[in-house]
């Protein structure tokens, strides 16, 4: 299988972490999103919606979207991570779900790459300030959810002892606050949670982009 990925992407991210915990091979095909060519005809030809990641197998089949990917790999392996139960398969789905919608736009659009990407700036300096204002403010309500009430002090992950795909799309999303110096410490579950996942042997594996996409932050401010 092939993976049309861009190194250090926070969608791309989950889906090499959970296939090295998995056992399941990819083959990694690079997209470089920074000269543009995902939008060139070759890959618009892969996914016209010139987005990464796209899974591709050897008969042609071809998948996109990060959650959909995780789910389908996690079915080839049948991996505990996104169980056979119904209704634990479902509370997985949801917080899939929750990530991936109101967290997402909010905390990833509009908090960090609303301070670092230029596309999702304002050019007006006063209308940048309240736009990152706004995205803070409600930024620190979801982390209070995900805190409070979506991880425990009974288990270390949100699927328990061992993660599930919630934990792997989540820890990404939310250790993009990294790349704005984000302080999580007024929330010691989610700061024990984003310790937990990066102390699997798989972070590294997939995170080694997105470690240096941080330090070019951080040497740059």
């Amino acid at each position: 299988m092939k993976l049309h990925y861009f190194d250090g992407s926070t969608t791309c991210r989950p889906i090499v972490m959970f296939a090295h915990e998995a056992g399941l091979p990819l083959e990694l095909v690079p997209v470089n999103l920074f000269t543009g060519e995902h939008k060139g005809e070759a890959y618009t030809g892969i996914n016209p919606n010139q987005l990464v990641p796209v899974l591709e197998e050897a008969d042609g089949h071809r998948l996109i979207e990060c959650s959909a990917i995780l789910k389908y790999l996690a079915d080839l392996a049948a991996h505990p991570a996104w169980p056979a139960d119904r209704r634990a398969r479902a509370a997985v789905n949801a917080r899939m779900d929750w990530f991936n919608t109101g967290f997402y736009r909010v905390f990833g659009y509009g908090l960090v790459y609303g301070q670092i990407l230029p596309d999702y700036m304002w050019s007006n300096a006063a209308m940048q300030a309240a736009a990152v204002e706004r995205a803070e403010a409600k930024s620190r309500t979801l982390m209070t959810i995900l805190n409070d009430h979506m991880l425990s002090d009974a288990a270390p992950f949100l699927g328990g002892a061992e993660p599930d795909l919630s934990d792997h799309l989540g820890a990404c999303y939310v250790t993009l606050g990294e790349l704005v110096g984000f302080d999580f410490a007024p929330w010691p579950r989610v700061q024990r949670w984003i310790a937990a996942m990066k102390a699997r042997p798989s972070w590294e594996v997939a995170n080694g982009g997105f470690n240096a996409w941080r330090g070019m932050l951080q040497g740059a401010a």
